[in-house]
């Protein structure tokens, strides 16, 4: 029996707000630093775990469209569990690829964790706007 708890609806949306913006503004520079981001990527001693999906660039510009449109989901509260779990998909891979191994990335490997229970919640709290 799953017991019901109360959570103040603006909270949800303040962090719904919060939890999306990272993904906007990471991927709108997927898009405007794609050099930069893409050599980020060929540095990371695991890269070669993404090279057999497709090009570096190719990687970025795509995790970087995905990243705005389930953002922009998340950001507006529409299908916020399906946004969560896409969002989730694309930040499993981008954690082990650039932050897992590499000491000095430390920090943002606890900020990916931190992201991973805000997904989370939505996936498990899938709220609409009528709940928001």
């Amino acid at each position: 029996m799953q017991q019901k708890t109360e959570v103040n609806k603006l909270s949800v949306v303040v962090m719904r707000i919060c939890l999306s913006g990272i993904f906007l503004v990471a991927g709108l520079n997927h898009f405007l630093k794609t050099e930069k981001t893409v050599a980020r990527l060929e540095k990371a001693k695991l890269a070669n775990l993404s090279a057999w999906i497709a090009s570096p660039e190719n990687l970025v510009l795509l995790s970087g469209g995905v990243m705005l449109i389930a953002g922009t989901s998340l950001l507006i509260g529409y299908k916020t569990k399906w946004a969560a779990l896409i969002l989730m998909f694309v930040l499993i891979p981008i954690t082990i690829t650039i932050q897992v191994g590499q000491a000095s990335t430390l920090g943002p490997l606890f900020k990916n964790i931190a992201i991973f229970g805000g997904l989370i919640f939505f996936i498990m709290n899938p709220l609409t706007q009528k709940q928001t």
